[in-house]
């Protein structure tokens, strides 16, 4: 079995041949509207979830874990994602207020690296996403348990069930276990595939109020 998929991983392709450029000298100054360029990008050559990250965070025993969700927002805070504050996410940043995002473009040849120090936003910003949450995503969050044991398929439908007859009788609730969270960006790495493997790194890192821009090997 060893052999069989070790053979399957080296023979499948990477990257399509066609990538876009990387002109790093038009780089802008600031890492999020290059992001917001890149991102721009992969919604119009049809990816999938171009929103999606992986967000990863380690609890006080030093055990890293991660998990996919979508960014919300780039502010002056930083870059916005939301989630349950009951839930193993929460625990870690509890503990250790730092996390990283990895957006990944396969299509495109394209990764984000992002990564500084968490902080969580005002309750009414968690409350305002909620309620614009989809009537399933707002049902689910009321469900609960969120990483705790399940015993079955049939429990979590008859939870999901209860919190959907919940939100019918009142739409406007708001799960308070919801919130949102920021990570303040203190550095940002754009990669690039190339066919030839010379992949371009542009790295940005903050140094008091301004960015600083530098090339990695690759």
């Amino acid at each position: 079995m060893s052999h069989l998929l070790a053979s399957l991983l080296r023979s499948l392709p990477s990257f399509p041949d066609d990538l876009p450029p990387f002109p790093v000298a038009d780089a802008p100054e600031d890492p999020a509207d290059l992001f917001a360029d890149w991102l721009a990008h992969a919604a119009d050559a049809g990816v999938l979830a171009p929103h999606a990250m992986t967000l990863s965070t380690s609890g006080p025993d030093g055990v890293v874990t991660a998990r996919t969700l979508i960014l919300k927002d780039i502010d002056e805070h930083g870059w916005v994602f939301a989630s349950r504050d009951d839930g193993t996410k929460a625990r870690d940043l509890g503990a250790n207020p730092f996390a990283a995002l990895t957006f990944f473009w396969p299509a495109l040849g394209r990764q984000v690296r992002v990564s500084g120090p968490v902080r969580k936003r005002p309750q009414a910003e968690g409350e305002a996403d909620f309620r614009a949450r989809p009537e399933e995503s707002r049902a689910a969050a009321f469900v609960g348990h969120q990483s705790e044991p399940l015993g079955s398929l049939d429990e979590y439908a008859a939870a999901y069930a209860d919190a959907v007859a919940r939100l019918a009788e009142n739409p406007r609730l708001v799960a308070r276990t919801w919130n949102t969270w920021a990570v303040a960006a203190d550095r940002v790495e754009f990669w690039q595939a190339s066919p030839s493997r010379a992949h371009v790194r542009l790295e940005y890192r903050l140094r008091g109020r301004a960015w600083e821009r530098g090339l990695l090997w690759p």
